[in-house]
């Protein structure tokens, strides 16, 4: 399996603290079944994390990437960033100042929880815009979905690809977000799953489970397509089909 979304970069956000943090939580990973993690720190966040891709994260990643060959842990680091779409976070993009998944034409998107919808479309629509194919980072977990039940639909139109979070399949972050992330795997709207995972100890990069429950609320083709085919198109910057399977 591919994780694509995971705060494993020590000392950047609120995700691990240390590399030796990182470490264990690379061998959770592991033990899991995955086999790569695009590395996802939390950027652009106003008055909180910028994490402009430059110096530091270069050597964070390369000395995190160097201690996994050295300890033998298979598993594979790629680049990344969780932009918070605020302020010039498109013009930040096209510097390479923000990153997209593996350098693909995928940016990883979040937003405020409680931001209007009007907002949020008008923003993925300028992503869009500039050919690129915005994956929305847990949208269980935003109001604008839960209070509009044909929201998913209007994304999937839009050309946006859904990121679900393992931990709202198992009621993690409340019952709301459990539903929804759940009505997404029942329709076959969710296109992928990572684990968000910010520690070794709670909210993990262990996927194993995540497999295991969307081969039961679905199957395990599908289950398959957002835990290893899709994700593997990201890391080959190949199309991925935005609307229903």
């Amino acid at each position: 399996m591919i994780d694509i979304h995971c705060h494993i970069l020590p000392g950047f956000d609120d995700g691990s603290d240390n590399i030796e943090e990182s470490v264990r939580m690379a061998r959770l990973a592991v033990d899991g079944g995955t086999t790569a993690i695009i590395a996802t720190p939390h950027s652009n966040v106003p008055d909180k994390y910028d994490n402009y891709f430059g110096k530091e994260y270069v050597e964070t990643f390369k000395a995190l990437d160097a201690r996994l060959k050295e300890e033998k842990i298979p598993l594979k680091l790629l680049p990344g960033h969780e932009v918070f779409a605020a302020n010039n976070f498109i013009e930040l993009i096209n510097k390479k100042r923000l990153l997209t998944l593996c350098n693909s034409d995928y940016p990883l998107i979040e937003f405020a929880h409680n931001e209007r919808s009007e907002s949020i479309y008008e923003k993925l629509g300028r992503i869009t815009a500039e050919g690129l194919t915005p994956i929305i980072a847990h949208p269980e977990r935003y109001a604008f979905i839960a209070a509009d039940p044909a929201a998913p639909l209007r994304l999937k139109k839009m050309g946006c690809l859904l990121q679900l979070n393992k931990g709202n399949l198992k009621k993690k972050f409340g019952r709301t977000a459990y539903a929804i992330a759940n009505s997404l795997i029942e329709r076959e709207y969710a296109d992928f799953v990572a684990s968000d995972a910010h520690s070794p100890y709670i909210r993990t990069p262990y996927l194993a489970d995540a497999y295991e429950i969307i081969s039961e609320i679905r199957s395990s083709r599908y289950a398959e397509l957002l835990l290893k085919t899709n994700p593997e198109k990201i890391i080959r910057n190949e199309k991925i089909n935005t609307m229903l399977r």
